[in-house]
């Protein structure tokens, strides 16, 4: 089976050209998601939708329910749409196998199975496959999420410039409904074909374009023990923005980059940028934190942060605030 990507898919639905039966799968439900939102917005005229619009619940239905629905016409119109929101809940799913060469033309299905996927050595998927659509839906990687924050913008003719983009990546993470909720609000409050900066992404979305997690590693990088201090003290007084677990993950995976640096064979910039997924606009910071920390400092800092991680969770740390365990925490990784 050779899979279809999320972008064909979205092509031919603004084309009109619709499957069948459209299965989509996955740990990321932000592409499930757009697409069923897509087919939608796209399939039914406005005053069709009252009549041609099933939309059911995985929890509420069964096979057979579903099955007969698919199989009835539309009252009015070309189509009708069908969708099973939550279908990971349906029981034996996998019996609506006949349903692929016995759905009518006049119908569309739409299964989002949410957080699971379909065994593929098993025939129905590839079924699937044949008959209509079997899309999975992968999570980005955190290194992949600044292009697809790039992407989404050029979508929609707007620009960033790499530091409010970095910015955007360090503070949302790997959740794409939250970073697609924060980037329609810029684009809300910026006109057409803007350079999105990070003083609009300060003024939009609440983020210090001074005070967060990329200025702090740039802090450490270069053992900038004021401005370092200066941060984690406006972190402190800023808990529920900056939770100590959030920080904690970002520099742990930010000091495990610059310890491969260290056994990287190739150290050339762009042979580094590779190995660690990250832009080379940002790479002269891991350089710099590769001169001004030993493999065995790093090797302490991880260990240290994982004993962080378990304080900023309660273990150990009763009674200590998050303020004073952010300043322990930088101390003992700049000293």
């Amino acid at each position: 089976m050779n899979p279809v990507t999320f972008e064909q898919i979205n092509t031919d639905i603004r084309n009109k050209v619709y499957a069948p039966f459209y299965f989509l799968m996955g740990e990321e439900p932000y592409f499930i998601d757009s697409i069923s939102d897509l087919l939608e917005d796209t399939v039914l005229e406005p005053s069709d939708k009252d009549f041609n619009l099933i939309v059911v619940y995985g929890r509420d239905v069964d096979v057979q329910s579903i099955s007969n629905q698919a199989l009835s016409y539309p009252m009015t119109g070309n189509y009708q749409l069908v969708i099973v929101k939550e279908a990971q809940d349906v029981k034996d799913i996998e019996k609506l196998e006949p349903l692929l060469t016995a759905i009518p033309k006049s119908t569309i299905l739409v299964i989002n199975y949410k957080y699971k996927k379909l065994d593929g050595r098993k025939n129905f998927p590839k079924q699937v496959a044949k008959h209509g659509v079997l899309f999975e839906s992968k999570k980005l990687y955190d290194n992949n999420i600044p292009d697809w924050i790039v992407k989404y913008l050029q979508q929609r003719n707007y620009n960033i410039n790499q530091k409010a983009c970095q910015m955007l990546a360090d503070y949302l993470g790997n959740d794409l409904h939250k970073i697609r909720n924060e980037l329609e609000k810029l684009m809300i409050n910026l006109p057409v074909k803007s350079q999105i900066s990070e003083d609009d992404v300060e003024r939009n979305t609440g983020i210090s374009k001074d005070f967060n997690i990329f200025e702090l590693q740039k802090a450490l990088s270069r053992k900038d023990i004021l401005k370092a201090n200066q941060i984690i003290n406006h972190f402190g007084a800023n808990v529920k923005d900056n939770p100590i677990q959030m920080i904690v993950v970002l520099l742990y995976g930010y000091f495990l980059k610059v310890l491969k640096i260290h056994y990287a064979p190739d150290k050339s910039k762009n042979a580094i940028a590779g190995l660690l997924g990250v832009n080379p606009f940002f790479l002269e910071d891991y350089l710099t934190a590769s001169r001004n920390y030993s493999i065995g400092k790093l090797v302490e800092i991880i260990a240290l942060l994982r004993e962080y991680d378990l304080k900023g969770k309660g273990l150990g740390s009763q009674n200590i605030e998050a303020g004073e365990l952010y300043k322990e925490m930088i101390f003992k990784i700049l000293h």
